[in-house]
This record gives C-alpha cells, sequence and structure tokens, in this order.
C-alpha cells in the first residue's frame, strides 16, 4: 500500500453552491403549470358527476354541498402550492456538476457531477410542446434518488443542455 494518507478537510474552504446564480423556469411554464392543474380538477370533477349519475341516491344536496366545498378546498390549495413552488425552482450547470432546486416547505438542492450521469433524455408533453418547451431528464449511476427532472425549459436550450450533458459523458468514457 502506497502512503496513504487520511487529512482533514476544512468545510470554510469548500465551495458554497448556495452562491450560485439558478436559472428560473421559463414563465411560459406557470401557463402548462396552470392548464395542467385545470384539467386535472375538472377529471376530478367529472368523476363525481359521472359517478353521481349513477348512484343519484347516495348524493343528496347535501352530500354534493360538502363535495363542491371540498373540491374548491382541494383544488385552490393545490394550484396555490403549484403555483408557488414554480417560483422556488431553479437550475445552474457549473464547471463539474449539475445544481437543481426546489421544494416549497423544505428548501432541495441536489447536485450532480457529470462524471455520475449515465443517460440523459429529453421530453415534450402535449401542454410543454405547444408553448415550446421541454423537461430534461438526467439519470445517474445512483439510482433513481438521485435523478433529476428540469422542467420549463425552451426547447431549442433543452436541446443545447441536452448536447452539453451528452458531450461531457462522452469526455468520461
Amino acid at each position: 500500500m502506497e502512503n496513504f494518507t487520511n487529512y482533514t478537510i476544512d468545510t470554510k474552504q469548500l465551495p458554497k453552491f448556495e452562491e450560485v446564480v439558478f436559472t428560473s423556469l421559463h414563465p411560459k411554464y406557470l401557463k402548462v403549470v396552470i392548464i395542467n392543474l385545470v384539467i386535472f380538477c375538472a377529471s376530478l370533477i367529472l368523476f363525481f358527476v359521472f359517478f353521481s349519475y349513477y348512484n343519484e341516491e347516495l348524493f343528496s344536496g347535501r352530500i354534493w354541498l360538502i363535495i363542491g366545498i371540498m373540491l374548491s378546498i382541494f383544488c385552490l390549495f393545490i394550484t396555490f402550492v403549484s403555483i408557488a413552488g414554480f417560483y422556488k425552482k431553479g437550475y445552474a450547470f457549473r464547471e463539474h456538476d449539475v445544481l437543481y432546486k426546489f421544494g416549497l416547505i423544505s428548501n432541495n438542492t441536489v447536485v450532480i457531477p457529470y462524471n455520475r450521469i449515465q443517460h440523459v433524455a429529453l421530453h415534450e408533453s402535449l401542454v410543454s410542446r405547444i408553448f415550446d418547451l421541454a423537461k430534461i431528464q438526467i439519470f445517474t449511476a445512483g439510482g433513481s434518488s438521485s435523478d433529476i427532472e428540469i422542467p420549463g425549459i425552451e426547447k431549442e436550450e433543452a436541446e443545447k443542455i441536452k448536447q452539453l450533458l451528452m458531450g461531457k459523458i462522452q469526455k468520461q468514457l
């Protein structure tokens, strides 16, 4: 065994990821979030309408009032959380790693070194495609807990990011 050393690292000298300037998601992505919420809430309401059509005796006027109030509160809550969460998301690409921050109640920052990335995918949902937006998925060697998805990026920029990451992967091989 060669001269093994295990020196203590001064943590005050480490670079701080908090000082990184994060890029916000594209403003058009907020429209995508809202459209998806409208589709979800409308589907939920339609479910109860169809269910009540086949079980008329279960749904009296009072039950409909309670369901209506609960659905309204639920839809308003998820709308608030989704919109507030949109403003808390951001990403950054540094020389050696990718950073993605998210979270409303607890702030989370995922840092993935380029040498851990194994695969990069670009996805466009139907609604995102209308606004010319895409989502980058980054798969790592560590499993699904360390994978990230960065939504709300313009398609052209997302393709450039994918090429950048694929180039970094090729250099590792």
